[in-house]
């Protein structure tokens, strides 16, 4: 790699608050030769705000493949870039990682400046576990795809993070409760920092009927957060609470607490708890 090789930085930036920018992003923005940018339009709402004159260059889907040797040439000859998008940390769910790629192939060791993320901004204020999640981006639009894939998170333990758009967020969510169950706890989240900043909590089924009735999905992405799948207890251990319930309640109320405690269905307590009943006459008798 030629010494004089220049620096690729990768920069976040506000997600829709303006202030929520690093000093080190906006001196990074100012130093480089070159900003590359989803749209120029959008980005120099910010660039202007903060007195960037760096000349910007579009980096976007569908011109990826032609733009990376023509930056990675760049960068040979000691020019300088950042990368960032239209808003928060790039390559989450927007291009760039095929750049960061050929670039690390070829001897570059792209550099982060961190910042925002609308996925951990809106984990970070949910109510759902953090210890352990699993972000999904976008679901596919199409609604058979869509339950497909999400039929395969069923199992998933991990609070599960999606992106939706304005138009599909009902349908989304319509699907998510559909395939995951409408009882599982979740968040939506929209216009985070922004003025109209919405947090959203509930049962998956109280949030398909929220959305449904908002007077205006209009504006904005919406993040949305739902709880993973309880872990089931064994059988050996159902086997054990549901004995214990059965000391002192009926053999429905039983089941039914056991299923809320263990996570197990209903219908798998209510036969166990059956069997249990069974068993005990027959020791009696």
């Amino acid at each position: 790699m030629n010494s004089k090789a220049g620096n690729l930085y990768i920069v976040a930036t506000p997600i829709g608050n303006l202030a929520d920018i690093s000093y080190r992003a906006v001196e990074t923005l100012k130093s480089v030769d070159k900003i590359l940018v989803e749209d120029s339009r959008h980005a120099r709402t910010l660039l202007d705000h903060y007195q960037v004159r760096t000349p910007l260059k579009s980096y976007h889907e569908h011109n990826e493949v032609q733009m990376i040797p023509k930056v990675l040439a760049a960068l040979s000859e000691g020019q300088s870039f950042a990368l960032i998008s239209d808003a928060g940390t790039p390559l989450v769910s927007d291009p760039g990682f095929k750049l960061v790629r050929e670039a690390q192939l070829v001897g570059y060791q792209p550099l982060v400046v961190p910042g925002p993320c609308a996925a951990i901004a809106a984990l970070s204020v949910s109510g759902l576990p953090t210890d352990r999640f699993v972000f999904e981006g976008f679901l596919p639009a199409k609604t058979a795809a869509r339950e497909a894939h999400l039929e395969s998170l069923q199992d998933e333990i991990r609070t599960l993070v999606f992106y939706e758009g304005k138009h599909r967020i009902a349908a989304c969510l319509q699907s998510i409760a559909k395939v995951l169950g409408a009882q599982r706890r979740a968040v939506v989240a929209r216009e985070l920092t922004k003025k109209f900043e919405t947090v959203l909590n509930g049962l998956l089924s109280d949030l398909v009927s929220l959305i449904e009735t908002q007077p205006d999905n209009s504006k904005g992405e919406f993040v949305i957060l739902v709880e993973g799948q309880q872990q089931k207890a064994s059988s050996a251990d159902l086997e054990r609470l549901l004995g214990l319930l059965m000391r002192e309640l009926s053999v429905k109320k039983a089941s039914q607490l056991a299923a809320n405690i263990s996570g197990a269905g209903k219908n798998e307590c209510y036969e166990l708890a059956l069997k249990i009943q069974q068993d005990a006459e027959e020791v009696a008798s």
